[in-house]
Order: structure tokens, then sequence, then C-alpha cells
């Protein structure tokens, strides 16, 4: 029997309501963003938005209110991250608008889908400099996958959902919408709102890309004899993980990850690999990509050695640009996995044997590099070395744990050394390298997934810029670990300043001073301490964790050591 399927009403219908019902344009913003699943928005507040606020506090939404913009922007890219669904940041005009575009255009390069909501002066002062008057939609459109003013009431709703299907179109990525003030303030009757009805106007995202494509994939793959797979950020967007994990191990392909690609294997898989990338790249017959750019990581497609790369993307400007690849496939990373290994079922794998001794090969070299650098995670030396940080961090978090890194130098020696135990339980800025983002990233994380212990690493540096919303974190009962890498220094630019110019002058516009970190938790009614003994790191950290609130264990690290990517300035090259 044929399914019927129910017939969409029209989007002035969908709120049925008695005649002369009067509802404002506040109130239309808050109903469409329970229709996209938005519960929380992150905001500090304003005159221009306010109407928001009455209108979430109708409809169930929590408003979690921050110190500053940059941070309420941070918190709805987390937010995102960690739940896959639409993060929501509000904000006021000028001002506002303009401290939260750090935030969006981090959520830009990191492919987050996330909406903005910027105040404006009413329409009827415009172009008469009225109070915070600026052209908000100018300023994002470069940053934004959808940048607008919304122009009625009556069409408040569905821009809200305009925004949002950009959001989640092709490659992830924010949007901003600037409502003027009239625009929210204004009642109109209920039945006249254009209000798209949950569920009815998106399009499936689930695509394979060319099915011959997938054939011609799986041919490669039933004949290479050392391929390897890098698993980048988009296999968390995907919630890919469990395929991932089928695809390498019934093929046997030794995997690399990055950004939030990071865990999708744990630490003891014996396919994960995280220390010979550069081995792989310059030895295998094939390279898959999946999921992440040729960017700067990747220095721009030059790393990958062999004759034969694969690109996997949401995107499809992102596939072959920077380095010509073999085949490139859009869609959803999971299902393009599934659909290859699919197509490799049940067919002769000629190069099955040899990529058994492919993998010892590369498991070999991976021991004893992780044997030569045991001495350097193991330094007894005072100050601490940042290694020796990053080991005693990578032995304290439990399964149950989610590592977010706001800094430079120390989250780049984190990044060779801490290994979260899996899926959706690492956090970084992301390509555009952002310092501050920790902070609205423990909020964000711990509201999503409150059973969870959040554990975020900071720079001296990156703390200091928006540190300070810990306090919104304890008034909103959501409690993490802060650890600060504290050396004095802006490190990862002093390195190239000495190089450049010589120990005299390498110390300018550099230099933090000596931040006693730990007393602004006592500030805070907090635990905090200071740690001067590497070996006083792990039960520092464990007191932290049994305080149960928000804590600051503040490392006091050697200014002279240097990462390894920060000595070879890879990120500039």
């Amino acid at each position: 029997m044929a399914q019927t399927l129910p017939q969409p009403k029209t989007r002035s219908e969908v709120f049925e309501s008695p005649a002369g019902s009067q509802i404002s344009g506040g109130h239309l913003v808050a109903k469409a963003l329970k229709n996209e699943g938005v519960d929380t928005i992150f905001t500090l507040c304003g005159g221009h938005i306010i109407d928001i606020y009455d209108g979430c506090i109708d409809e169930g939404i929590r408003i979690v209110d921050v110190r500053h913009e940059q941070v309420a922007a941070h918190a709805a890219d987390g937010y995102a991250r960690m739940t896959g669904g639409l993060g929501c940041a509000v904000v006021t005009a000028g001002p506002g608008t303009t401290n939260a575009t750090t935030g969006v255009a981090n959520a830009f390069r990191a492919e987050s889908p996330m909406l903005l909501i910027g105040g404006q002066t009413s329409t009827a002062q415009h172009h008469m400099r009225g109070l915070q008057d600026l052209p908000h939609v100018e300023i994002m459109r470069p940053i934004t996958k959808f940048a607008s003013t919304v122009p009625t009431t009556e069409r408040v709703a569905d821009f809200v959902a305009m925004a949002a299907r950009e959001s989640f179109s092709g490659t992830f990525g924010p949007s901003f919408l600037e409502i003027p003030r009239d625009v929210l303030d204004a009642k109109i009757d209920l039945n006249k709102a254009v209000v798209p009805q949950p569920g009815r106007y998106r399009a499936s995202t689930k695509s394979i890309g060319d099915p011959a494509d997938v054939e011609r994939v799986a041919d490669l793959l039933r004949a290479a004899r050392k391929p390897c797979i890098l698993l980048g950020q988009q296999v968390w967007t995907c919630r890919a993980a469990p395929v991932a994990r089928e695809f390498v191990e019934t093929l046997n392909v030794p995997a690399y990850m990055n950004g939030a690609g990071r865990g999708t294997l744990g630490p003891d898989h014996p396919l994960h690999f995280q220390l010979t990338r550069r081995d792989a790249f310059a030895d295998s017959d094939l390279i898959i990509i999946a999921g992440t750019p040729f960017d700067f990581r990747l220095r721009y497609g030059k790393s990958l050695k062999s004759a034969n790369v694969v690109q996997i993307d949401m995107g499809y400007t992102t596939v072959g640009r920077n380095r010509d690849v073999s085949l490139g496939l859009v869609g959803d990373v999971g299902a393009i996995l599934a659909a290859i290994l699919q197509a490799t079922t049940g067919r002769h794998d000629n190069g099955a044997a040899a990529r058994i001794g492919w993998a010892r090969e590369l498991r070999a070299k991976e021991q004893a590099a992780v044997d030569a650098r045991m001495p350097r995670l193991m330094n007894g030396a005072r100050p601490i070395h940042p290694y020796r940080l990053a080991y005693e961090i990578d032995a304290f978090l439990t399964d149950n744990s989610i590592f977010i890194g706001d800094g430079g130098d120390v989250v780049t020696f984190a990044g060779n050394v801490v290994r979260p135990k899996g899926p959706g339980l690492w956090m970084d800025p992301g390509p555009l390298g952002t310092l501050g983002v920790g902070t609205g990233f423990a909020l964000a994380a711990k509201m999503v997934a409150p059973q969870r212990e959040v554990v975020a690493l900071f720079g001296d540096g990156s703390f200091a810029m928006t540190g300070f919303d810990m306090q919104t974190s304890i008034r909103d009962k959501a409690p993490y670990i802060a650890i600060i890498g504290n050396n004095s220094y802006m490190n990862q630019i002093r390195f190239g300043q000495i190089q450049k110019y010589g120990k005299e002058r390498g110390n300018v516009g550099n230099y933090l001073g000596d931040v006693h970190f730990e007393k602004f938790a006592e500030m805070l009614g907090v635990h905090g301490e200071a740690v001067h003994d590497p070996e006083e790191i792990g039960p520092a950290l464990r007191r932290a964790r049994e305080s149960g609130t928000c804590a600051i264990v503040n490392v006091w690290l050697d200014p002279d050591a240097y990462a390894p990517g920060t000595e070879n300035q890879t990120m500039y090259k």
C-alpha cells in the first residue's frame, strides 16, 4: 500500500491562533530558533535585542549571559561542535556585533554551524547615525555563509530558517542576521507570520557523490599495498567515527587524525598512528584525506607524496584546492566511507597481505619515535618542560574527559602528546588559530555534556584574553578544570623574533609578565594552585578534579623551551 504523505501547510498557517492574536519580532525569533532545535543562546545584553530574551523565556530556551561577546560567539561555536546542531549567539548592535566577529571568523574556518543574531538601529533611523549603527552585514559577509538584514517582522522566522539552512548547506559554517530594533519590537497578527514548519523544509545531506567514483576508489584500495588515511574535522561533523573505524579495521588501513577527528580511534587502537605521518605520506601508494582541507597543516598538499590521492569532503570548492587529486568525492564523509567499504566487499583484494606488513612497518617506526621522545616527556627539570606537562595531562584524562586546547606553543606541545580517548573529546580552535576560544568552548561543552569532565589547557596569553568568563561557568554551574601553561611570554611568536632579530630584541611585544593566576581562582571562590615541580602536576590535577568546582592549575613552564613546530616555523610554511 502506497504511503500517503501529510500535506504541508502554507507557512502562514503554521501557527493556528485566534484571529487578532499578536506576536512580536523577538518572540518570532525565539519560535524559529526552537524550530531549529536551539535550546540555548549565548548573549551579552543590549537594548536592541531584549525582546528576543522575552521570547526565549516563553519558548523554554536557556539564556546564558557572558561578559564579552567574543566568548558568546565561541560558546555558540563550541555548542554546535558538541551537539551537531545549530549554535546561537545573540548580541547587540555596533560593538556587540564587532566583538563577536572573531568568534564568527573562527567558526567560518572551522566549518562550525552557528548563527549570530545582531541588533541594529530602527529602520526609521537608517543612515541617521543612530546609537551603535554600523554596516554589520557588510562586515560579516566575507566570514559567513549567509549574512542579511531582516526586512520586516513578518519575515523574521523565515530568515532564521534561511540562515540555518545555509549553515548546514555543503560544508557547514556560520550565518549572520541583523535585525533592526523596530522589526523586533513590532507586533503583527500571528497568522500573518511566515514561519517554516520544523522538519518540512530540509533536504537529505547523506550524499555519496558519484557512485562510479566510489567504485574507482574501491578498486584503488583493493590494489593498494601501502595505503593510509587522514581523518579530519568532518569525520566528527558527520558523526562518522563508527564507520571510519569499521573502514580502517576491515581494510587494514593505518589512520592519522587531526582537528576534531582526533579520538576517532582510541590511543591503543592498533591502527591509530600519530608520530609517523611524514613517513606514511612519503611512502604510501594511496593516501585518503577525509574531511580536512589541503591547508597549512598539510603544507598545502605538498606533504602528500603519493601519486594516488583521494579527497573526501563536504564542500565541492575544497576538493583539489592547492593540490591535484586522483579522485574527489563530495558529500557526507560517513556515507562515502560506508559506500566505499561496501564496494570493496566480496571482491578479490590484491593488496591485503601487503597491508599487514605495511601496518607492522609503521608500528615499528611509531614505537621507535615514542621511545626516543620518552626522556623529554619524563623531563624532571625546573622550570617545568612543556612536554612533561603534556605527558601528565595525557595520563590524567579519562574516557569521560573532554579536552580543549587554547594556546600557541603550549598547545603545539600537547597536540603531539595528548590523546583523546574517544570521538568528540578533543576541541581546538581550528585552522584560524584563534586564541581565547577555551573559555567559551569549556562553558558550552559542560552545558551540553554535564556528566563529562571538561579539561582545558591554556597558554597564559590565551587565558588572559577571555578567562574572566570563568565566572559565567561558576554562575551557571558548568565547572571545568583550567590548566594554564605559564611561561610569561607569547612563546610561539617570541622564538621567531629571536631567530630573526637576535635575543636582545626577542622579547619585544611578547612579554606578558609573571601572573599568579591561582589568585584569580581565589578571587572567584574556586580551587586554585600553582605548580613549580613536575612531580606535583599529577597531584595538583587530581585535587582540581576532587574540588568539584571550576579550578585553575597554574603550571610554571620553562620559557626557553619551544615546540618542534615552533622551531621549524611550520605554521608559516
